[in-house]
């Protein structure tokens, strides 16, 4: 077996770890905070080696100084972290339908850790991020984003990226479009619910003024909402589908964007 080699391959290899490792840090499962550091250099180590040796063609990089090969690494890395970010950014999506169902239910003073964000997040926020993470792994979702990044390759060699400024500011515009419609969508069961009960709630406060309706509708809008949260439960995979199938456009979208 022959293992011997040359420093064009090494550097070549670098610019490939460069480009495997930003996106491990930052894609959605494999970045997550709670992931030991050390699992995910293992597994940049891991997919670096297999992209290097049976997916990337081994073609001569065009630099002559130092400064030169600097510029290609901050490109791979650019790359990695930008195919990554596609798919994390679809994520907060959850989060921002939860705070609107808190808010209208009566649960937005209720905060938790959450171990993924290290931040202080809402209840049903956290409940949705976390059935997203679960429907995630059975549909191996998590692989999906592996097979893109390594198609990716194809469309974009190493050494041989182009930012086209115009096409990813065109793809953020169009997420922050799909961001609000898929969290308004998501919230909407609990949302519409709300609006009924405020108008009966209204009604009664007309027709029967000596009920306290603070007291009673505090009270009632928990309990709706939380009702509302238990039937809406199978309606959980179709919102997880929806952002995967975000997560796709996303990144099809960006990696469309460097090349």
């Amino acid at each position: 077996m022959d293992v011997t080699f040359s420093i064009h391959d090494l550097l070549f290899f670098l610019l490939v770890l460069t480009r495997v490792t930003c996106f491990i840090y930052i894609v959605p499962f494999f970045g997550m905070p709670n992931t030991p550091n050390r699992v995910k250099i293992g597994l940049g180590v891991f997919v670096s080696l297999l992209i290097y040796q049976y997916v990337v063609p081994h073609t001569p990089l065009q630099y002559n100084t130092l400064l030169g090969f600097s510029a290609l690494l901050m490109k791979e890395a650019a790359t990695g972290l930008l195919i990554g970010l596609g798919a994390n950014m679809c994520t907060p999506i959850l989060q921002f339908a939860g705070k609107i169902m808190d808010m209208e239910v009566g649960l937005s003073m209720v905060s938790l850790f959450d171990p993924i964000t290290r931040d202080q997040t809402g209840f049903t926020g956290t409940l949705y991020q976390y059935t997203m993470i679960l429907m995630m792994i059975v549909s191996n979702m998590h692989q999906y984003f592996l097979r893109a990044f390594i198609d990716s390759y194809q469309l974009i060699p190493t050494g041989g990226v182009v930012l086209n400024m115009d096409s990813l500011l065109q793809s953020m515009l169009t997420f922050i479009t799909e961001f609000c419609l898929l969290g308004f969508r998501i919230c909407l069961p609990v949302f519409s619910v709300m609006i009924l009960l405020n108008a009966v709630l209204g009604i009664l406060a007309k027709v029967a003024p000596q009920m306290n309706m603070f007291a009673v509708g505090m009270q009632l809008k928990v309990l709706v909402g939380l009702s509302v949260l238990f039937v809406t439960t199978p309606m959980l995979v179709g919102a997880s589908d929806m952002i995967f199938t975000e997560m796709k456009k996303m990144v099809v979208s960006f990696i469309g964007g460097l090349h």
